[in-house]
C-alpha cells in the first residue's frame, strides 16, 4: 500500500486516512464491497458502497499512472536524457494524458516528416534556424545540406521546418497552454452533411449548431457524436490560434533575422497540421468520457430505483402481454409468483374477437381471485389498458390495473432462464409471467435481464459498453444486497448478486434445498459444497432463513455478532421471542447507547444497526419508497386540458427533464426547467424514477403525441 498515493486520495476527496486505509486494507483481504459498507463500519467510519468503490477505483488509478511514470522515467533514463526536473515534472502530473504529453518528445517515433528530414541530415539545419545570430545566409547554409535525398535548397529548408513543427508539437508546454486556451474560449460546431438523410429531422438542432466548449451539456455531446457516427452531422472544433501563433513566435524567435520566417512558417504548420488535430480528438475524447460518465451514473440512478420498487406482495395477479395479431397473453401468479394459469384473447383487430375476450378475462378474473392486472407498455398497451378498463367497469368488477415497464420482458422471454422455468411455453407466454412478476417483485424478477436491457437511461447504446456494464452490476449487487435474500426461495439469478456468491454457487444452494429441503440453520449453509469460510462470512449476513430454528438468521445481523445481539437482550431482560414487538421496540428505543456499547463491547455503529434489526427484523428497505399508481379507468390525449392537474409515475429521468406516466398513450415531459421553481442543475435531484408526483398541463401537440407538463403549481 503505497502512502503516497493515500494521501493524493485524502486531498482529493473528504475522506480520512485511516478510512482509506482500511477499506484498501479489508479489500485486499478479499472482503467485497456490500459486505464492507454494512458490517465493517467502525473500520471505514460508515461510508457507502458508491463511496468504497469510489476509494478503490481512485486508488487503482493511481496505481497505474504511478506504474506508468516509471515506465516513462526509466525509457528517458536508458536515452541518457533525464534530468531531475523532468523527473519531478513527471511525478507530479495527476493524470496519464499529461504524463504522455511530457513523454511525446522522447519516443520512438513512427515515420513522420520530421523523422524523414533527422534521416536525411537536417536536424543541424533546423537548430541552425533557431539561433539568435546566424553566421550567414540562409540559402548558403541550407546549399550546405544537399546530398543525394536533399536534392534542392527548399528541400533543405522545409525539411528543417518539419523538424521545428514537430519540436513545438512535442513541447508540453505549449500543449498544456493551448489545451487550456481552447477549454475556455473554444466552440464546437456540428453542421448537416451535404447528401445525409435524417428522415425524423432527429438531429435538426445540430444542422447548424455552435457552443462555448465550457458550457456545452452531456447530453449534446452524446447526441452530436451519434449524429456523427451515423454520417449525419460533421462535427468539429473551431479555436482562433492568431493570439497562441504570437506567443510561440515571442518564445521561439529570439532575435529577428532571415529565418524568423521559416520559423513562422514551421510554428503555422506545427499548429495546423500536429498540434490542433491532435488537441482537438484530446478535448472532443475527455468530453465524450465526461458525457459517458455521466450517462452511466443517470443509468444506474435510475435502475437503481426501478431495482427498488416496492413489491405488491400478497396479491393475486394477472400478467399481460398485449399484441394485435397474436393476441394478448395472460398469465396467472399466485402471491408467492408461482405460475397458475395462462390463457389469450384477442380483443383487437385483425381478429376482434371482442365477445369471446371479455368472457375470458371475466372468467379469469372471478376464478383466480384476481386483484390487480399487469398491463405491459409495449405494442398494444393503451388499446389493452382501454379494454379491461371497460371490462372492469362494464362487470363491475373488483380489481385495478397497472402499466408496467416491459423493458427487456423478451430479452427475458428468449433466455435460457426463462426457457428452463417454462420450457413448455411460447416466448409471450414467458412474457406474461415475467410482467406479472415484475409488479409482485420488481427485484426478484429484473435480476434475471442484462440491466442494460431494462432501458432506462439516455444514450446508453453509445457508451462504453464494458463500463456500463460494470457499472450496472454494481448497482444491481447492491441493490440485491440491501434488500437481503430468502436463501430457501431465491433464483440462481438472485442468489448469484449476494455478497460472495458466484452463479456455480448460487446453483450448489439450489441443489442442496432440492435434494434437503428448505435450510433451517445458517449452520446449514457452511456444509453446501464449495461455500467455504470465506464466502460464508461475505455471503451469511445478507441470506434470510425464514421460520427456521434461529430467530436472528431472519434478520440482518451477522452470525459473528449473535453472542453479543443474546447478551443485549439478556441485559434488557428480552428474549428471541420479542424480536420485532412493541415491548422490543419500546425498550430498545430507550436505551443509552453509548453505555450499552461499552457494556457489551462492541462499536456504536455494529449496535445501532443490531437495534434496528431486532426492532424491524423483516424490514424491507423498498417499502419506503412510494408504491405505484393502481387504476380501473383510463384517460386519452383527447381528454387532455391545459391547465388539468394529474398524479403520474416518474418513468425516466435524464439531463434535460423527466418522463411521466400521466395514464395516456404517450408518457410528458416536464422539463428541467419546469421541475421547480429554483434553478435545478441536475434533475436526479428532484425527481427519481418511480416517484409519484403532481403534475399539471402545459401544452398538447396531438399531431406529434407530445405533452408538456409542469411540477410547478400554477395557482402559486
Amino acid at each position: 500500500m503505497d502512502n503516497t498515493l493515500i494521501q493524493t486520495i485524502v486531498d482529493k476527496y473528504q475522506f480520512s486516512e485511516k478510512q482509506i486505509k482500511s477499506v484498501l486494507e479489508l479489500l485486499e483481504n478479499n472482503n467485497t464491497v456490500p459486505f464492507i459498507a454494512r458490517y465493517r463500519k467502525e473500520a471505514t467510519g460508515g461510508i457507502d458502497e458508491v463511496e468504497i468503490k469510489q476509494i478503490d477505483d481512485e486508488y487503482r488509478y493511481m496505481e497505474n499512472l504511478q506504474k506508468r511514470k516509471e515506465e516513462i522515467i526509466h525509457s528517458i533514463k536508458q536515452q541518457g536524457l533525464l534530468t531531475d526536473e523532468l523527473k519531478m515534472d513527471i511525478f507530479k502530473q495527476t493524470k496519464l494524458q499529461r504524463v504522455e504529453d511530457m513523454y511525446r518528445p522522447f519516443k520512438q517515433k513512427k515515420k513522420t516528416r520530421a523523422t524523414k528530414a533527422k534521416r536525411k541530415g537536417l536536424e543541424s539545419l533546423a537548430q541552425w534556424f533557431l539561433q539568435p545570430k546566424l553566421n550567414m545566409r540562409v540559402e548558403e547554409k541550407a546549399k550546405t545540406f544537399l546530398n543525394e535525398e536533399v536534392t534542392t535548397i527548399n528541400d533543405a529548408i522545409k525539411g528543417a521546418e518539419d523538424i521545428i513543427a514537430e519540436q513545438i508539437s512535442d513541447n508540453p508546454k505549449y500543449r498544456s497552454r493551448i489545451l487550456k486556451d481552447m477549454y475556455c474560449q473554444g466552440q464546437i460546431v456540428s453542421s448537416k452533411k451535404k447528401k445525409a438523410e435524417d428522415e425524423k429531422k432527429i438531429y435538426s438542432m445540430y444542422y447548424d449548431y455552435s457552443e462555448p466548449i465550457r458550457c456545452v451539456a452531456n447530453h449534446r455531446i452524446l447526441a452530436m457524436n451519434r449524429g456523427e457516427k451515423e454520417k449525419v452531422l460533421s462535427v468539429k472544433i473551431e479555436f482562433d490560434t492568431t493570439r497562441v501563433q504570437q506567443d510561440i513566435e515571442k518564445y521561439e524567435i529570439k532575435t529577428k533575422n532571415e529565418a524568423s520566417e521559416y520559423i513562422k512558417e514551421a510554428i503555422t504548420d506545427s499548429l495546423k497540421r500536429l498540434i490542433m488535430p491532435s488537441i482537438e480528438r484530446e478535448i472532443r475524447g475527455d468530453l465524450t468520457d465526461k458525457a459517458e460518465t455521466h450517462a452511466i451514473e443517470v443509468f444506474s440512478e435510475n435502475l437503481r430505483n426501478i431495482l427498488l420498487q416496492p413489491p405488491m406482495k400478497g396479491k393475486q395477479i394477472l400478467g399481460v402481454d398485449p399484441a394485435f395479431r397474436t393476441g394478448c397473453k395472460l398469465a396467472v401468479i399466485n402471491p408467492f409468483g408461482t405460475f397458475i394459469a395462462k390463457s389469450v384473447i384477442y380483443p383487437h383487430p385483425p381478429k376482434a374477437k371482442t365477445i369471446e375476450a371479455e368472457k375470458e378475462l371475466v372468467n379469469l378474473i372471478r376464478d383466480y381471485n384476481i386483484q390487480l392486472l399487469a398491463i405491459g407498455n409495449g405494442t398494444a398497451s393503451r388499446e389493452t389498458e382501454q379494454f379491461v378498463a371497460t371490462v372492469i367497469k362494464k362487470y363491475s368488477l373488483d380489481v385495478q390495473f397497472i402499466i408496467v415497464n416491459e423493458a427487456g420482458a423478451s430479452v427475458y422471454s428468449a433466455s435460457e432462464i426463462a426457457r428452463d422455468e417454462f420450457p413448455e411455453f411460447q416466448v409471450e407466454e414467458r412474457s406474461a409471467v415475467s410482467i406479472g412478476r415484475r409488479v409482485q417483485d420488481p427485484l426478484s424478477e429484473l435480476v434475471k435481464i442484462d440491466p442494460k436491457s431494462i432501458g432506462v437511461g439516455q444514450y446508453q447504446h453509445d457508451v462504453n459498453q464494458k463500463d456500463l456494464s460494470n457499472a450496472l452490476t454494481f448497482v444491481v449487487e447492491t441493490a440485491v444486497n440491501q434488500v437481503g435474500v430468502d436463501v430457501n426461495t431465491a433464483s440462481k439469478s438472485l442468489l448469484q448478486y449476494v455478497s460472495g456468491l458466484s452463479s456455480t454457487i448460487a446453483q450448489n444452494i439450489i441443489n442442496y434445498r432440492e435434494d434437503n429441503g428448505p435450510i433451517k440453520h445458517n449452520k446449514e449453509i457452511s456444509k453446501i459444497k464449495r461455500l467455504g469460510s470465506k464466502t460464508f462470512e461475505q455471503s451469511i449476513g445478507f441470506l434470510r432463513i425464514v421460520d427456521g430454528t434461529e430467530p436472528l438468521d431472519n434478520t440482518a445481523i451477522h452470525p459473528e455478532s449473535y453472542n453479543v445481539t443474546y447478551d443485549i437482550l439478556n441485559q434488557l431482560g428480552l428474549s428471541d421471542k420479542d424480536i420485532g414487538t412493541p415491548k422490543l421496540k419500546d425498550i430498545l428505543n430507550k436505551v443509552n447507547i453509548d453505555s450499552l456499547a461499552s457494556q457489551v463491547g462492541i462499536g456504536e455503529p455494529t449496535l445501532k444497526d443490531i437495534i434496528q434489526s431486532l426492532i424491524a427484523s423483516n424490514r424491507d428497505p423498498r417499502d419506503e419508497f412510494e408504491t405505484p399508481i393502481l387504476k380501473s379507468d383510463v384517460l386519452s390525449i383527447e381528454d387532455l386540458n391545459k391547465g388539468m392537474k394529474l398524479s403520474g409515475t416518474v418513468r425516466n429521468v435524464v439531463d434535460f427533464g423527466a418522463f411521466i406516466d400521466i395514464g395516456v398513450k404517450q408518457d410528458g415531459l416536464v422539463h428541467v426547467s419546469q421541475l421547480s421553481k429554483k434553478f435545478v442543475k441536475n434533475p436526479m435531484n428532484i425527481v427519481s424514477v418511480g416517484d409519484i408526483v403532481d403534475v399539471w398541463i402545459l401544452d398538447i401537440d396531438e399531431d406529434k403525441g407530445k405533452i408538456s407538463l409542469t411540477m410547478i403549481d400554477p395557482n402559486e
